[in-house]
Parts: structure tokens; C-alpha cells; sequence
């Protein structure tokens, strides 16, 4: 059985399961940012996965005044979208949590109507305003990152056979549009492997495949850039469930 080369498998049996570990793993680490530091900032995936645990944060009891939200990645349609990242999170945790506006810095508001590259630096300039660096450098350090796992092995907006995952001079990528996906604002490896805590919320069979890949000893970003995520410096937790799971016994308990 296939174990992360890096982080923490937190093996669950089912979907619901996995939003629910995965909603406190959030509110721990948002809770431990704030006991530190006057605000915290997240930065939230898109995709079907996460959205149970969205649900689920907007019942809990956080201090939403100190707690900035962005996003890893977004798809360039308008904010009111159906597939909109910032759409979606709206209806799941946006407005039922109810988050402060001046708190949320939204990829989908970023790119409206605007060049994407000239979106991508904005969204930059907002990073480096807003989420502050870590000690050893100046890139800005998320307190939490939710990520997701496609089918293809992509993560955030960096798919297979793109060279997006190779930038390292700047923070956000405008990713082109290409047969069957629309263009996309990313953030790069620079951030994401620079996160404190990162989460990646995996779950369905149709997942097993990619994640063996991200998992196995040999491979290559280009091939599965999800890969990155066995990079970040900080904590990653990998919410995982028994479907999603190659050769992984139901018996398997939470680690």
C-alpha cells in the first residue's frame, strides 16, 4: 500500500467523513494562527471535494473578522458563475459564515473583465499587501491551503504537460485556455510549497489512479504535477477516503 513520501494520512471511510476531518483540521489550524497573530489567511480550493467541508466551517464558531480568504485557483468566468470557485464558496461558506467582504480577495473579481496577466499581477500585489512572509523569505505564507486532486493529476490550475508548474518568478499564473478547460489565474509553486499547513482533500475512485501516481516513488511534475504537494515545507495532511484508496484496507484507522 502506497503511503505520502511527506505529510500525514488521515484515512477516512467516505466523503462525509473526510468533511468532517478535514473541517477540523481547518479549524485548528486557523485557531493556532490566531492565537498567534491578529489574522490569519486561508487560501480555498475549488471543485466538488471541498465543498461538504465548506458547509461544515460555516457552522463553526471562528473569529471571520481576522480571518482573510483567497483563492489557490480560479476559472475565468464571471463571479456569478455555476463554475466559479468564488460561486461556489459564496453559497457554501461566503454568506452562511457570513465572512466580511473587505476579508474576501476573490481570483473571479480579480480577473473580471481584465487581461489575465494583468489580473495575475494584481492578484500578486494583493498577496504581498495582505498575507504576510515567512521568516526565511519573502514570499507570503498561508496559514492553510486547501487542495484538491483532478483525476488527471493536476493540482490548483497546473495540469499535465503545462509548464506552469515550473515558474518560480512570480506568485500568480494566468494559465491559458485549452480543449475542455477554460483560462485559469493559479497560484504558482512559490506559494504553495511555502504554505504552513496544507490540506488536500481527496475522495472518490475515480481519484485512485492520480493518487498513486502523486504517491509513487518515481515520476515527474510534468507527468502528475500534483506531485508539488509531496514539496510544501509546512504541515500537509492528507484527508483521504477508502474509495479514493488503492489496495487500502476499510479496517484502516485515522492516523
Amino acid at each position: 500500500m502506497l503511503k505520502p513520501s511527506f505529510g500525514t494520512l488521515v484515512p477516512v471511510a467516505s466523503a462525509a467523513e473526510a468533511a468532517r476531518a478535514s473541517c477540523t483540521l481547518i479549524v485548528d489550524a486557523i485557531s493556532a494562527a490566531l492565537s498567534e497573530r491578529p489574522y490569519a489567511c486561508i487560501a480555498l480550493s475549488g471543485g466538488s471535494s471541498p465543498l461538504a467541508t465548506y458547509r461544515l466551517l460555516a457552522e463553526q464558531h471562528l473569529e471571520w473578522s481576522r480571518i482573510h480568504v483567497f483563492w489557490v485557483d480560479e476559472r475565468a468566468v464571471p463571479p456569478d458563475h455555476e463554475r466559479s470557485n468564488y460561486f461556489q464558496a459564496r453559497r457554501a461558506l461566503l454568506e452562511p459564515a457570513q465572512i466580511p467582504e473587505g476579508n474576501i480577495h476573490s481570483m473571479a473579481w480579480a480577473c473580471h473583465n481584465v487581461d489575465l496577466e494583468v489580473a495575475a499581477k494584481r492578484y500578486e500585489s494583493t498577496l504581498r499587501q495582505i498575507v504576510k512572509p515567512g521568516r526565511e523569505s519573502d514570499i507570503p505564507r498561508f496559514d492553510l491551503q486547501v487542495l484538491g486532486l483532478g483525476t488527471d493529476g493536476h493540482t490548483a490550475s497546473m495540469f499535465p504537460g503545462d509548464a506552469t508548474h515550473t515558474l518560480t518568478d512570480q506568485l500568480v499564473a494566468a494559465v491559458p485556455a485549452a480543449v475542455g478547460r477554460e483560462a485559469r489565474l493559479t497560484l504558482t509553486a512559490p506559494v504553495i510549497t511555502h504554505a504552513a499547513t496544507t490540506l488536500a482533500i481527496i475522495t472518490g475512485a475515480d481519484k485512485r489512479e492520480a493518487l498513486h501516481r502523486v504517491w509513487a516513488s518515481s515520476g515527474t511534475l510534468d507527468e502528475t504535477p500534483a506531485r508539488i504537494i509531496n514539496n510544501v515545507q509546512g504541515a500537509t495532511f492528507w484527508v483521504v477516503d477508502n474509495a479514493a484508496r488503492q489496495d487500502d484496507p476499510p479496517s484502516l484507522t485515522e492516523s
